[in-house]
């Protein structure tokens, strides 16, 4: 999954030939999964039409402080726009605009909704070569730089002068390319690995049957899934669930029961940063499994149980680095089992949810957890969905590793 996926993308278009390559670029961001909008320059509309633009990104594009619509006069809010927007990629940025960015000049929409973005400011510059090495040229990138602002270095090639050097745009895909980049690199999670468990396990009575319960998986695969928009490189070993994770940046290890989930979580414990142990493993298995199935007779039947392995408990044995976090449902006595199952297991923090919760728990959307961390300090949240609390998960391990 692409980082831009559901990103909200303002695109700046400013007057310079470069300007035909905008269509291209707002297919590129639509192509990951962006939402687009349109502001240009007045001028710019020489180059490249609204009609175009618009066309390709499914929005009204705008160009001045107002609009006549019948008798009515609308204006168009550059303030809203720069609140709108996540990110605001201004391509091509001519000499002028830069140089009216620098300066804070507000002539036209493109250049008050600049001043009013909130959102980290890309810029690709698009000029001719005596243009692009010129000492004012090079103090307007300074300036805006130090403004926080991200430039897209312009690339050497054939320019429209007909002069061949340094100040021709960034082709599309390099731009979307680099903000990409951009944003991989400033994820809070960047160079961490994470092991999250999900889902139920399996325990074969015989061929058909099995014990089990009733974990979707859904609670961990969000948060493999929200690691790894984070940045994290993450490996998610996933019992028998419907449900799949599609992240790109996501490993995941299918698995079927409790030695088989095991042996996974040994193979990747020793390298990970922070293992997340979500899974809802069976505590108990037939001590004999029948190779064919059982047949019904008269009378009750008998099955001896054993233990499992007890994984979680082998991970905080074995922790060393690691920021070890469990799950515990419960359904009596909640805080005082929560917090026993904490000490008894070495984990830095547990995440506590009750099926006397109404929306918390299995099978549902939605949960309604309780964290407790290694000083047994104890935080509560309302009900949420699980995508959400993912988020708070992921949250409070950044403030344990920041502790």
């Amino acid at each position: 999954m692409s980082l831009l996926q559901g990103k909200k993308i303002l695109l700046g278009v400013s007057a310079g030939i470069a300007a035909y390559k905008s269509a291209m670029l707002v297919r590129a961001f639509i192509k990951q999964g962006a939402l687009v909008k349109v502001v240009m320059t007045p001028a710019a509309k020489d180059f490249v039409t609204p009609l175009t633009l618009s066309t390709l990104s499914k929005n009204p594009v705008q160009s001045t402080f107002y609009e006549k619509e019948s008798e009515n006069e609308l204006w168009n809010n550059h303030v809203d726009l720069g609140l709108w927007a996540d990110y605001f990629v201004i391509a091509p940025a001519t000499a002028n605009t830069l140089s009216k960015m620098a300066h804070g000049k507000s002539d036209n929409l493109l250049l008050a909704t600049y001043l009013s973005a909130k959102c980290p400011v890309y810029f690709a510059p698009a000029m001719d070569l005596d243009m692009y090495i010129h000492p004012s040229t090079a103090e307007t990138f300074k300036k805006l730089i130090e403004f926080k602002n991200i430039m897209i270095p312009a690339t050497s090639g054939e320019l429209a002068s007909g002069l061949v050097g340094q100040g021709r745009m960034a082709e599309p895909e390099d731009i979307v390319a680099f903000i990409e980049a951009d944003m991989l690199g400033k994820l809070p999670l960047k160079g961490k690995k994470i092991v999250v468990t999900a889902g139920p396990t399996y325990e074969a009575i015989d061929p058909v049957r099995f014990i089990g319960n009733h974990s979707t998986g859904r609670m961990g695969i969000d948060i493999a899934t929200e690691a790894a928009n984070l940045g994290a490189e993450v490996d998610l070993i996933l019992g028998p669930s419907t449900l799949s994770c599609t992240h790109s940046g996501v490993k995941v290890t299918r698995v079927g029961n409790a030695e088989s989930m095991f042996k996974a979580v040994k193979n990747v414990y020793a390298d990970c940063n922070v293992a997340i142990a979500s899974a809802a493993v069976a505590d108990y298995r037939p001590k004999h499994r029948s190779e064919q199935k059982m047949k019904k007779k008269d009378g009750d039947l008998t099955i001896e149980l054993e233990r499992t392995t007890d994984i979680l408990k082998w991970m905080g044995d074995h922790k060393k680095k690691q920021i070890l976090v469990g799950f515990a449902l419960e359904t009596q006595n909640e805080l005082e089992n929560a917090k026993g199952k904490l000490e008894r297991k070495s984990l830095d923090l547990i995440v506590l949810n009750s099926l006397n919760d109404k929306g918390a728990g299995f099978k549902g959307k939605t949960n309604k957890v309780t964290f407790i961390n290694h000083k047994n300090e104890v935080k509560a949240f309302d009900l949420k969905s699980k995508a959400e609390v993912a988020k708070d998960i992921l949250n409070e391990i950044q403030i344990l590793e920041n502790a």
